[in-house]
């Protein structure tokens, strides 16, 4: 085995090195404390492996995905969303048989409790769809909780349960009353039906819109190790049930800078039409290293080449707005930003092509789908990752309750002062001190 040596304070240390099936390289530090009395400060985990994961691999330099060894171009062309989760959750594309079984015990346990709608009433209207997703996730655990006797039964509920809450958070938002899931309906049909629907009116379901949301849900569903990833996986290391650790994927991934992004892509253009539609003007803002201005859906940490992912939803969103004949601002000045950045010298120098969540604003705002609802579809789409995840971190015996450590900066050792003998000065005086020492 490889080994990489450690100097510290004069002694020498040799650290395994592990290699993944793809070359990735990796120094295994979990014996460094124990050893050395030392442990390594990494903020924000940028350069940390928390795990070793069979599920999904990611090359950002050469614009690479692939879900259990299958690039995401073949799974998005020729896989439905129900395949893809299979696929994610227990590790091979299911035969005829297994897919079938499956997708009859996810149709079939869309029903909510009933009891589940008096929740939904108690929400105020005004409440963050997210806000009750993640509540109504977490609820589920009081209905199911014997997840000892069946857990892929509850996989299967938690899959079709959530579809069924993520459109009763829209209907509750606008006040019209929930539409029921029905039997004869694929996964993202039942949710088109649900969303959309009105008592007494037909609805039918575009070809399209339904292609393209199945799209949208596959090229989410799972990207390595991300807040929400590691969230669930961090809250499930403590042996809490499913729908637990996947309620804290959803509060994760609530964020702006993580599933909120292509909400903030939507918010951005608003801004540019507002300020008399002129995008030129703010592509020349994002130029000026000094306006601190920087365009939304632009660029990706992960990615430093074109996100795979992008260049298949740019062919459905231009699906999408044919299909759907919109006339609106927002999307005109979309099209142009994406226009500019594709053949500007200055976007493609720094690689700053447009991502999966610009696409994805573009479509679902095409769709009809409003803004609060776009991180509950992000994480209707990611919800199968975060399953396989959680599941792997269960069932692998290496795993042990998640406790990261710190570099201690506060105050050292001191005294209790009696009240009378504070001062209004003593607490600036250790904020000071605090951070002299940071610094």
């Amino acid at each position: 085995m490889t080994h990489a040596t450690l100097n510290l304070n004069g002694k020498s240390y040799e650290l395994p090195v592990l290699v993944g099936t793809e070359g990735e390289v990796g120094i295994d530090i979990s014996d460094l404390r124990a050893k050395t009395g030392a442990i390594t400060l990494d903020n924000g985990y940028a350069n940390t492996g928390s795990c070793t994961s069979a599920i999904t691999f990611i090359d950002g330099e050469q614009g690479i995905l692939r879900y259990r060894g299958y690039p995401i171009e073949e799974l998005a062309e020729k896989a439905s969303f129900e395949e893809v989760s299979y696929l994610l959750i227990w590790g091979h594309l299911p035969n005829a048989q297994e897919l079938a079984e499956f997708r009859h015990r996810v149709t079939y346990h869309s029903l909510l409790h009933e009891a589940m709608k008096k929740l939904f009433e108690d929400f105020p209207i005004t409440a963050h769809p997210m806000a009750v997703l993640s509540a109504m996730v977490a609820s589920l655990s009081a209905y199911y909780n014997r997840e000892d006797e069946e857990p892929d039964l509850n996989i299967a509920r938690l899959i079709a349960k959530t579809n069924t809450i993520a459109a009763f958070c829209y209907k509750k938002s606008i006040g019209q009353p929930f539409v029921y899931p029905r039997n004869d309906l694929s996964y993202t049909q039942n949710f088109l039906h649900m969303m959309f629907a009105v008592p007494a009116e037909p609805y039918k379901i575009s070809p399209v819109l339904d292609r393209a949301l199945n799209l949208l849900l596959i090229l989410h569903a799972d990207h390595e190790q991300n807040c929400s990833t590691s969230s669930v996986r961090m809250v499930g290391s403590s042996r809490t049930n499913l729908f637990a650790a996947i309620s804290a994927g959803v509060c994760a991934l609530w964020g702006p800078l993580h599933g909120g992004a292509n909400q903030e892509v939507l918010q951005m253009l608003k801004a540019i039409r507002d300020d008399g539609g002129d995008y030129r003007k703010y592509v020349n803002l994002a130029k000026d290293k000094n306006s601190g201005f920087r365009l939304m859906g632009f660029g990706h940490r992960v990615y430093k080449n074109f996100d795979p992912r992008a260049r298949i939803l740019k062919k459905a969103a231009d699906a999408v707005l044919q299909e759907m004949k919109v006339a609106d601002p927002l999307l005109d000045i979309a099209k142009n930003l994406e226009e500019v950045a594709l053949h500007d010298e200055f976007f493609i120098e720094r690689k700053l092509y447009p991502n999966v969540d610009f696409y994805s604003g573009i479509i679902y705002r095409a769709m009809g789908i409003p803004t609060e609802m776009f991180t509950v579809m992000f994480a209707l789409g990611r919800l199968p990752g975060w399953i396989a995840q959680w599941r792997e971190m269960k069932d692998d015996p290496k795993t042990r309750i998640n406790r990261p450590r710190q570099i201690y900066t506060g105050a050292t050792t001191r005294s209790y002062l009696p009240m009378e003998q504070r001062t209004a000065s003593t607490e600036p005086a250790m904020l000071q001190e605090r951070e002299l020492v940071l610094v």
